[in-house]
């Protein structure tokens, strides 16, 4: 018993002394000196570490452009998206419920406030239609920050919030913007003919080999500015940095008599004679869609 109790004590002493040896003046077997050589090793290890990160990085930026990209991976067909989105794209909303449709009015004047003309107007040039802006740099010398082509709100004329202030959407014929995604240097059309956007029922499944589609409640559409093109004249686009004031252009679409109190479904989807069509892969590439409910009560 004895015995078990001394050797406890001479084991805790030889931790003790492994942590700190009084006699040898040793922390955790080593001595101050030592310690001084593995700190300063790793000090200097990792100051070689960061210094060749530090170095790896500055040489990575010296190859990048600060107006475009180095790399650019080619896009077949940009993406397009809607404004109001609405929750998960759906737009739901009562003619007789103000407070049904009052975000989305919100929404859309707070989108198209640097479309207002005056603003336009002072920033933005007036450009020639169905032809490219082509600004390209003289050598070495930058031509920036090039110059934007107007985009005027008036253009979407009953969808633009000026000749009716709640886009419609009090009556029950909602007005809902699309825009084409920015792709720098992109130019979507040849032989002066601008991209369009048409928008029709969407084909949805409905069982294992049977497809609907709503062409019956859609109704007729309006499209602003005439024809719901995107005209040349706001190509290409050459980023934000070097068009500061670029103001992307815009197609609204108006339902003139869609039916009520019923599920709607739309797809909007870009035309255009250099564009690749979208791929059933990737629902974004040319198009949009969403689901449209008009209640009357």
């Amino acid at each position: 018993m004895s015995g078990s109790k001394e050797d406890d004590r001479k084991g805790s002493s030889e931790w003790r002394d492994f942590f700190w040896n009084p006699r040898t003046h040793e922390l955790l077997g080593r001595t101050a000196a030592s310690w001084g050589l593995i700190l300063l090793f790793y000090l200097i290890f990792y100051l070689c570490l960061a210094g060749m990160f530090a170095f790896t990085m500055y040489i990575l930026l010296l190859t990048l452009d600060d107006y475009k990209p180095t790399w650019q991976d080619r896009l077949a067909t940009p993406g397009m998206m809607i404004r109001p989105k609405g929750n998960q794209l759906e737009i739901t909303f009562s003619t007789s419920d103000t407070e049904s449709w009052d975000s989305f009015i919100h929404n859309l004047n707070s989108f198209l406030s640097p479309y207002n003309d005056s603003y336009q107007v002072q920033t933005n040039d007036e450009c020639t239609p169905d032809e490219y802006f082509i600004q390209e740099d003289s050598g070495e010398v930058r031509n920036n920050p090039k110059r934007s082509c107007q985009f005027n709100r008036t253009m979407l004329e009953e969808c633009s919030g000026v000749l009716d202030r709640f886009y419609g959407y009090d009556k029950g014929q909602p007005c809902i913007l699309i825009k084409l995604n920015r792709v720098i240097g992109m130019l979507p059309g040849k032989e002066r003919q601008s991209p369009y956007v048409t928008c029709a029922a969407k084909r949805y499944r409905v069982g294992e080999n049977e497809w609907r589609e709503d062409s019956d409640k859609i109704g007729p559409l309006a499209y602003y500015p005439p024809n719901g093109t995107f005209n040349l004249m706001y190509y290409p686009y050459y980023g934000k940095k070097a068009q500061v004031n670029y103001t992307q252009p815009l197609v609204a679409v108006k339902f003139l008599n869609a039916s009520l109190n019923t599920d709607i479904n739309v797809e909007c989807k870009v035309t255009s004679n250099t564009l690749a069509a979208g791929s059933d892969r990737d629902k974004f590439a040319g198009r949009v869609s969403f689901k449209l409910r008009i209640n009357d009560k």
